[in-house]
Parts: structure tokens; C-alpha cells; sequence
């Protein structure tokens, strides 16, 4: 009988001890999996959730007092992505901002441009339409709105990158080369916007006040291991993160880049070679996918000894650099996927994504709320992007989702989607078309062939 009971008890800590294993296996394996996925997070332009006469109790033009504050999305946008950051226990292991955070500047023309013999005009269609704006509430309210929102990721201690959009320059004019006409946009019935010969040019210039927010002596930036390099005192500045088994460079370059920023960026790639590079600019592709600037803010257009354009910049370095295989851009209203080979014959995925133009969220609060000659006011609606990379798979994929955080869920989530942005941003597109544009899937093939296997590693987010 007491054999009998010391079998039963061996045989119940034997099977306690496979059962162990077994867990302790499955838990390495999930883990394992787990490591292998990862999210880069893609902030785009956020300019006017942070206007300040977009924010609650400011008189709005022909309407009152505006009734929410947009800033309240600009920092639930961030806290959603703290919130599931690797520190916090989520994926995102590094976020970028396309540019445009602020909307206004602080003066009209910087001292610069005056001394190289650019002039304006205050009467141009696109001046008086309130798309340039200029005084204390820069400074004031605007970039430290900034600068608490962006106090969120670095509290989570997550790697970031933040480029200077055309608003995010200390001046904004337009180009009195290109004034446009009043006359035109007053007795015409049908108004292109993108004319610059109606609407007029706007040039820009000055980083001072990008500098002090964001530059790389700024306490965001100043020390961190991973904050690798910068040029223009942080105009632009490359990254360095581990996720999934690699590291990866990301290089963040100001809008239209010069000749030097772009000479920069290629002895950083010289610095780091191998490692698979993403690119974030403000302005890259249009909403059809083409590497064309909008007319009116054409910055290698109006001053081309010191803007590359798109093209320019993919022919200098984009082409070239093998590994390169990922660029992001804002800026131009839509949604745009690109693929090119680069002279390697390998792909290099181009993607726009700038949802400032959704203002679904004030017409909640109020139905009736419009601006100027009665457009839409869009503030952003707290959309975002979210790319979730997966190395689990022999060909690794990256899925592209839509997230709100003011709606609180995935574009896919709501039957009203389209209805609610189509007409605005895709208005040719059927419903699926549109849907299909804020949710894809795309497939890296030749990632494993020109970056290798990977490394065994966490996936930690930082250095």
C-alpha cells in the first residue's frame, strides 16, 4: 500500500513537471512570436488640433465661439500611443511625426529671403484665406502645446523623430511672383484651389522656433542613446531602434531637403551600413501616388538652389541606397501608396498619410459649424497611423491600420467611415476603394535578401 502511494505521488510530480515544460515552452514560443511583431507608429500632421483659434471659447469667424479644444486630440493622439508603447507593455517601439505640428508662424518673412531678394504680397487669395497667420500666438500657445504633447512619448521613453513642415518654418509669405488673382476667385463659380495662378505660392523660411522645440540640443533629444545624429542643429536627425531581431536607422529630413541636408543623410547611411532605413519627410507623394508637390507650396519650384524636390531628393539618395526600403511623408490632404525600384532592383514602399482635413468630430458637437466661405473645418479627428511589422513568416509583412483616438477605434470599426471622409478626400472612390485605402497589407519580399536574417534579440524599442 506504501509503494503503491509513493508510485501515485512520483507519477503526479512527474506528469506536474511535463505539464511545466510544456508551459514553460509554450511560453518561450509565444514570446519568441511576440518579439518577432512590432509597431512603428506614424503621427501625421497635426497643425490644426493645435491652431489656437481651434481651441475652446475662441471667437471663430461668422460662427462664435469655437466649442472644443482640438489640442485635446493632439494629446490623446500621443497618450494612445504611450499608452502601448514597449514600456508600457504594448509594441510600438518607435513613433514619427510628419511634420506640420503648429499651424502659424511668427513673422512674415525672415531676414534671410529679404536679404536674397525675395519679396510678397498680403493680398493674395491664399493669405487672406487664413492659411497664413503670423503673431505672438506661435510662441505663446502654440508650441508649448507641442512641446506637453510630445512630453507624453518621452515620459514613456520612447525613441521619436519630429521633421518641420511648411507651417512648422518661422515665416510663411506669399511669393509676390505668384500673387494670384481675387478677381478670379471672386467671380469664378469653380475655384481650383491647387492653381497657383488663382490662389498664389507661399514660401517659407527660418527654423528657429522648430529648433527650440525640437532641436538636438532639446531635452527630447539632447543624450539619448538612440538620437544617433542631426544636422541643422536638429532640422533633421537620424534615429537608431531595435525591433523584431534588427536594427533599424530612421533618418528624419525637413521638408524639401537642401543639397547639404541630403549630403548629410548619406554619411549617416555611410555610418550605418546595412541596417534597414526608413525616411521621414513632410512632403513626398500627392493622394494619386505621384512624387509632385501641390502648386501652391512648391518650395524647390520657387527657390531651387536651396529645395530639392521630391523627385530630386529620391534620384540623390533614395535610389542609390539600397537600404532604403521605406519612406513617409504628410502634408498633401489624403491617402497614397507608392512602390519603385531602386537601382538595385529592390522595392522601396512610399506611403502619404494627412487625415488634418476630418472634422467629423465637431460636427458631432455641432452640425451647423463651418469656416471660411463655408467649408469644413477639419481638425484630425485623432486619426493616426499604425504600421504593425511582422517577421514571423519567411516574407515578412507589414499591416496598415487607421486608429482614432478620439473615436477610439480602427477605421474598419465604423460603418459610417466613409460617409463621413469620402466625399473630401476620395470622392471618385467606391466605399471599399476608401476602406481599403486606411487598412492593406503590405508584403516586404526581398527584406530577408538584402537584410539578412535578423538578429536574435528583443524587441526592446531603444538603445
Amino acid at each position: 500500500m506504501i509503494v503503491l502511494k509513493k508510485a501515485a505521488t512520483s507519477l503526479a510530480l512527474l506528469a506536474l513537471l511535463c505539464l511545466q515544460s510544456l508551459l514553460c515552452i509554450a511560453v518561450t514560443a509565444a514570446e519568441a512570436d511576440t518579439d518577432k511583431r512590432f509597431t512603428l507608429a506614424v503621427i501625421p500632421d497635426t497643425q490644426n488640433m493645435l491652431d489656437f483659434r481651434f481651441q475652446k471659447g475662441q471667437e471663430l469667424s461668422g460662427y462664435g465661439e469655437f466649442p472644443i479644444n482640438a489640442a485635446d486630440q493632439f494629446r490623446g493622439m500621443l497618450q494612445y500611443i504611450a499608452d502601448n508603447s514597449v514600456g508600457n507593455g504594448g509594441d510600438i517601439v518607435f513613433a514619427t511625426s510628419v511634420g506640420d505640428i503648429w499651424q502659424r508662424q511668427s513673422f512674415l518673412m525672415d531676414e534671410e529671403h529679404r536679404e536674397r531678394g525675395f519679396d510678397y504680397t498680403r493680398f493674395s487669395p491664399i493669405a487672406l484665406s487664413g492659411e497664413i497667420g503670423y503673431g505672438p500666438e506661435t510662441l505663446d500657445i502654440e508650441v508649448p502645446l507641442a512641446i506637453a504633447g510630445y512630453k507624453i512619448l518621452a515620459e514613456a521613453r520612447l525613441p521619436f523623430s519630429v521633421v518641420p513642415g511648411n507651417h512648422d518654418f518661422d515665416a510663411m509669405w506669399t511669393d509676390d511672383r505668384y500673387p494670384g488673382s481675387l478677381l478670379k476667385v471672386i467671380f469664378s463659380d469653380d475655384i481650383d484651389t491647387s492653381d497657383r495662378d488663382v490662389i498664389g505660392a507661399v514660401h517659407v523660411g527660418g527654423l528657429d522656433n522648430f529648433r527650440s522645440a525640437f532641436g538636438s540640443n532639446s531635452a527630447f533629444f539632447r543624450d539619448q542613446p538612440w538620437y544617433v545624429a542631426s544636422h541643422g542643429g536638429g532640422t533633421s536627425s537620424a534615429q537608431v531602434f531595435a525591433a523584431g531581431g534588427y536594427e533599424f536607422l530612421h533618418i528624419a529630413l525637413e521638408m524639401s531637403p537642401p543639397d547639404e541636408a541630403v549630403f548629410w543623410a548619406q554619411q549617416v547611411l555611410r555610418k550605418y551600413p546595412g541596417l534597414p532605413t526608413i525616411i521621414t519627410t513632410h512632403d513626398f507623394l500627392n493622394k494619386d501616388g505621384e512624387r509632385v508637390a501641390s502648386p501652391i507650396v512648391d518650395l524647390a519650384a520657387l527657390d531651387p538652389d536651396q529645395h530639392n524636390s521630391a523627385q530630386q531628393l529620391f534620384e540623390k539618395l533614395i535610389f542609390p541606397n539600397d537600404q532604403i526600403f521605406l519612406v513617409l511623408c504628410g502634408h498633401q490632404y489624403g491617402q497614397a501608396v507608392r512602390f519603385d525600384a531602386n537601382a538595385d532592383g529592390n522595392e522601396v514602399i512610399q506611403l502619404l498619410a494627412d487625415f488634418q482635413g476630418r472634422g467629423q468630430s465637431l460636427l458631432d458637437v455641432d452640425p451647423t459649424i463651418r469656416g471660411v466661405a463655408d467649408r469644413l473645418i477639419g481638425i484630425g479627428d485623432g486619426w493616426l497611423r499604425l504600421m504593425q511589422f511582422d517577421f514571423s513568416s519567411e516574407v515578412p509583412v507589414i499591416s496598415v491600420r487607421t486608429y482614432s483616438s478620439h473615436y477610439q477605434g480602427f477605421s474598419v470599426d465604423f460603418e459610417d467611415y466613409a460617409d463621413w471622409y469620402k466625399d473630401q478626400e476620395k470622392p471618385t472612390a467606391t466605399d471599399a476603394e476608401f476602406m481599403t485605402a486606411d487598412e492593406f497589407t503590405l508584403q516586404l519580399s526581398d527584406f530577408r535578401q538584402r537584410f539578412g536574417g535578423g538578429a536574435s534579440r528583443p524587441a526592446s524599442g531603444s538603445f
